[in-house]
């Protein structure tokens, strides 16, 4: 059931019309009794009757508002203009706002792609965009919105690691927050097309892990974080090593043995990995 426009005018001609057949109508009604005449009696009563249903049919839309029309259950369709409007008679009108909301989601423990407990929540912006469909195709949708938007959470959140130091480039929930939002936007508005709703925005408010591994983890991260530039700085001192000894050999003609090169290496690398200052040694031994 798509969202429709319904017939309406403008409410202030609409009041004008029906207060000038109540006038007309009373008078052919007063005329009728004193000539007695049945016919303009039954006239000036169908104007009355014309007159009470058209200001029945009188509506207040306000700003960001909308009204949803139903004629004996049936959707006949809806008014999104603000204003006040006259329109079918005998209708049932439904008041829905059209503003934009937004809602913060409880804080959920959920497991990440690695089976650690995290706790994470999201604030959900959104607004209705089919009245309609907001209306009659679920129950409640502002209750609809929340029950996805958890659901949505959680399956987002197990789609990603907390945390990595392995891969750079890989997505994570900590790392990565508008990548994730936006693959929660995706994931909640596939949900919620069913329900008229149009998802604005979708950010993460909190993000933690749990509470029973939050000390392990830490620890985790310190040991990832410190594996990785070592990583960086062998990688570093092996550079340095090879230009050495190039620039060695090729600026001074030296050509160094195995043994030297060995020395040297290991010289350089201690010197260079070592949380410690080293202190130098003088090689005083006598050359043949």
């Amino acid at each position: 059931m798509k969202e429709k426009e319904v017939f309406h005018i403008n409410g202030y001609i609409g009041l004008v019309l029906a207060i000038l057949f109540v006038l007309f109508g009373g008078w052919l009604i007063w005329q009728g009794s004193v000539s007695d005449q049945i016919v303009t009696v039954i006239l000036g009563g169908l104007l009355l009757i014309v007159a009470g249903l058209g200001a029945s049919s009188l509506t207040i839309v306000g700003p960001n508002e909308a009204r949803v029309l139903t004629f004996f259950g049936k959707y006949i369709g809806t008014i999104r203009d603000s204003g006040l409007f006259m329109t079918v008679p005998l209708t049932s009108k439904f008041s829905i706002s059209l503003r934009v909301r937004n809602f913060n989601s409880a804080i959920l423990k959920v497991n990440d792609l690695r089976g650690n407990p995290v706790e994470i929540a999201a604030v959900i912006v959104f607004k209705v965009v089919d009245t309609s469909m907001a209306l009659f195709a679920v129950d409640d949708y502002e209750q609809f919105v929340e029950i996805q938007t958890e659901s949505a959470v959680r399956h987002v959140a197990s789609e990603y690691p907390y945390d990595t130091f392995d891969d750079g480039k890989k997505v994570t929930l900590r790392s990565n927050p508008t990548e994730v939002s936006d693959r929660l936007t995706e994931e909640l508005q596939e949900r919620l097309n069913v329900a008229g709703v149009e998802i604005v925005e979708t950010r993460l408010t909190h993000l933690a892990y749990a509470t029973e591994i939050a000390s392990a983890m830490l620890q985790r991260q310190q040991s990832s974080a410190i594996l990785s530039a070592r990583k960086v700085i062998v990688e570093g001192a092996v550079s340095i090593t090879e230009d050495t000894i190039q620039r060695l050999e090729k600026d001074t003609g030296m050509q160094l043995s195995d043994d030297k090169k060995l020395q040297l290496i290991n010289n350089m690398m201690v010197t260079i990995i070592s949380e410690r200052g080293t202190q130098p040694v003088v090689n005083t031994s006598k050359v043949e």
